[in-house]
């Protein structure tokens, strides 16, 4: 297992050439948000848009359209009630704010079934994936599942030790032909064949929305066309730093993910300066 310094970041960040346009960093699509979580969708697409896509379609339902436009007008929608085109996009996230209902579980089946590029899944897709096992055989190769320790118990039964948990997703990984990230304190990302331990990040980040962030940040980085386990890799540390980077201004106490995600040009900024 290797540990995630900045010496292997500075490996696999990429550098962007002086006459870049929108369309070279990919178009992303994100399904996300619902009636009651329209604040996963806003957080996902925030720091999806400041981790360097060239565009964003947000997937929501209709009648939430007014949060989503006055929160990130940089975004597209599409509405939930409409048919999707995969082949529009070179990324796509499902999952936060999604719900468990019998739409949300009809679109993520669909959605599996329908993409023929790596998905990054989380928050209620994971959910759902748990309680229909037998859809993780549809998963397209190289998909990216980022469970905390509730939702990979959900998916892949309970555990007792982190140690465990870290075996179970290595075998699970390797079997489903998927990237897992494990989030928590040192989350632990694998492909089932090689292990990473992140070391950024603080107890700022234990509050809700977090995982929502690491999903838009994912996100991007996929459009962008990085490998599924760089974007991984590069996701869970870029959001770790940004955190240490916000305890300059805010305690791990009254840090919000708002604040993380605002800092994320200042978390690259850092990055950049140590590769020169």
């Amino acid at each position: 297992m290797e540990k995630l310094k900045i010496d292997y970041i500075k490996k696999i960040l990429k550098k962007r050439l002086s006459n870049s346009h929108k369309g070279n960093f990919g178009h992303a699509f994100l399904i996300a948000g619902s009636e009651q979580k329209m604040g996963a969708a806003i957080i996902a697409s925030r720091a999806c848009l400041r981790s360097g896509c060239g565009l964003l379609m947000v997937s929501i339902p209709k009648e939430e359209r007014s949060s989503m436009y006055s929160s990130i007008p940089e975004a597209m929608l599409h509405f939930r009630e409409e048919q999707i085109d995969f082949s529009k996009y070179n990324s796509l996230a499902i999952g936060p704010g999604l719900e468990q209902d019998a739409a949300a579980q009809k679109l993520l089946y669909s959605t599996l079934l329908k993409t023929k590029y790596p998905i990054v899944i989380d928050a209620d897709a994971l959910n759902i994936l748990a309680k229909n096992q037998d859809w993780l055989i549809q998963l397209p190769k190289n998909s990216i599942l980022t469970p905390h320790l509730k939702e990979f118990d959900r998916l892949f039964g309970n555990q007792n030790i982190d140690e465990e948990r870290r075996k179970t997703a290595k075998d699970k990984a390797k079997e489903l032909n998927c990237i897992i990230v494990l989030k928590g304190h040192k989350t632990f990302i694998t492909n089932g064949t090689t292990c990473f331990e992140n070391s950024t990040g603080n107890p700022g980040l234990a509050k809700g929305g977090s995982g929502d962030a690491l999903t838009g940040i994912i996100l991007a980085l996929l459009a962008q066309g990085y490998e599924p386990i760089h974007a991984s890799i590069l996701g869970v540390y870029l959001h770790g730093l940004a955190a240490d980077i916000t305890l300059q201004s805010q305690s791990e106490e009254s840090m919000l993910i708002t604040d993380v995600i605002e800092n994320l040009g200042k978390t690259f900024q850092e990055i950049h300066s140590k590769i020169k």
